[in-house]
């Protein structure tokens, strides 16, 4: 990897990292609405279906950030298909962050006995690395131009 990469990813990672911030703010938003006011006080509702809503909503802040601001130079046409099929990709690669979100929030609270939003926080973390890198790698990576044929020469 050249200076120039490197920086460029440097790049890329602050304005990822700097963008989450809102998802993370509607994610924890999202977690305590449902968590301590809408949903009732379960176990099953607390630490599994208002973490899954407050993720979902999340994802949608989050992609419409990284399509536009983060990874724009990457998109060769903005166009409503453009932002399906990369939103479609962007899910995907939601839901395996999600996993390892999920899996560190619960093993956090079954060893540690954290509140919820503690061991979202601690999660986010873990997660927000891997989805950077499934985005930087997958879901926005660099289209690849198929080499140059070469000319076919006369027959003499």
């Amino acid at each position: 990897m050249n200076k120039q990469t490197a920086f460029t990813l440097l790049v890329r990672y602050v304005k990822f990292a700097a963008s989450t911030l809102a998802g993370t703010a509607v994610d924890m938003f999202v977690l305590w609405l449902c968590s301590d006011i809408l949903l009732p006080k379960t176990y099953w509702a607390e630490y599994l279906l208002a973490p899954f809503l407050s993720f979902e909503c999340a994802v949608l802040t989050n992609f419409t950030i990284a399509y536009f601001f983060v990874w724009q130079d990457r998109i060769s046409h903005i166009s409503t298909l453009s932002f399906l099929r990369h939103f479609g990709g962007y899910n995907l690669s939601c839901v395996s962050a999600f996993s390892v979100k999920m899996a560190i929030l619960l093993l956090l609270e079954s060893v540690f006995h954290w509140h919820v939003l503690l061991c979202n926080i601690v999660a986010l973390c873990f997660s927000g690395l891997l989805n950077f890198f499934l985005n930087e790698r997958v879901v926005f990576s660099k289209k690849r131009l198929p080499k140059p044929k070469e000319p076919e020469k006369p027959e003499e």
